[in-house]
């Protein structure tokens, strides 16, 4: 019996991973585990509040009901996340999409985040300031989902590509690199962990995550141009490499740059789908072939 090549080792393990993360009883338990998480937060926080908590939790518990909801936004992230490095093998247009999703969300929860500089229950007796950067973050994340909406509907129609030898070899070198940042999220997120416990202060994740996928998009440029010479091909996945960059930079901007730069970000995206669509030969031509 011959021995399983390295692309079809990388698909019997990858596959079960990714079956296994979208059963439904998967699904659900990763909901259930946020609902406990997000409910056991607001209670340890009520406990730090009236000064129940042992000194050495007390001092890594927060006081505001607010932070609840950012670490319930930020369960929501890691999910979504893992989603992208699955949807990765699938389609670079996907994943890139996906990660729209995920700075929608970082939007999202940066907006709430500005709540703890409110008094509880809310009120705006202090002045109309801290509501400005929340309306930013919220103006922001509104216009990259209505980018979002552009950008899979050019999507859609982009004309499905062959299958073959070539492709199954570049879905499978997108399998595996997959894995490697399964690997590396695992390790990062315990990484953060331990930092954010030892220090009693919470550390970047999603900001240094995203840096790595900049070079993981790099890398995919360079294996995706022994499976798809074409020029149209090479600039599209170049461009989108572009795209993570600048979604990188609007996690590092501060307030009111952030939301700009990634509605920047997804006017590229946009634009480049737009052009890819109108002018690239059929995928089918490209895959192999160099034309």
């Amino acid at each position: 019996m011959a021995m399983p090549t390295f692309y079809e080792c990388t698909t019997n393990l990858f596959d079960p991973l990714h079956a296994f993360w979208e059963r439904t009883a998967t699904r659900r338990a990763v909901a259930l585990i946020q609902v406990v998480v997000f409910l056991v937060g607001v209670a340890g926080i009520e406990l730090n509040r009236r000064g129940l908590l042992p000194p050495g939790l007390a001092r890594l518990t927060p006081v505001s009901h607010y932070y609840a909801i950012s670490l319930a936004f930020t369960l929501v992230l890691i999910q979504e996340v893992i989603d992208l490095i699955f949807i990765l093998p699938c389609s670079v247009t996907k994943a890139v999409g996906k990660q729209f999703e995920i700075l929608c969300l970082i939007l999202i929860r940066n907006a709430f985040k500005e709540l703890v500089h409110f008094s509880e229950p809310i009120s705006l007796s202090d002045g109309f300031e801290p509501v400005l950067p929340l309306l930013a973050d919220g103006v922001g994340a509104l216009a990259i989902y209505f980018g979002l909406g552009w950008y899979y509907r050019l999507h859609a129609t982009r004309p499905a590509g062959s299958r073959g030898t070539n492709l199954y070899a570049f879905v499978a070198s997108k399998k595996f690199l997959s894995l490697v940042l399964l690997v590396v999220f695992a390790g990062l997120g315990l990484n953060v962990g331990i930092s954010s416990l030892s220090t009693g202060q919470p550390q970047v994740f999603f900001e240094v995550f995203y840096t790595v996928l900049i070079f993981s998009d790099i890398l995919i440029v360079l294996v995706s141009h022994a499976y798809q010479p074409g020029f149209h091909a090479v600039f599209r996945n170049s461009g989108f490499a572009l795209v993570t960059l600048l979604i990188r930079l609007a996690l590092a901007a501060p307030a009111f740059v952030g939301p700009g730069i990634g509605v920047t970000a997804m006017a590229v995206a946009v634009g480049l789908t737009a052009a890819y669509t109108a002018f690239a030969p059929p995928i089918r031509e490209q895959v192999g072939t160099g034309k």
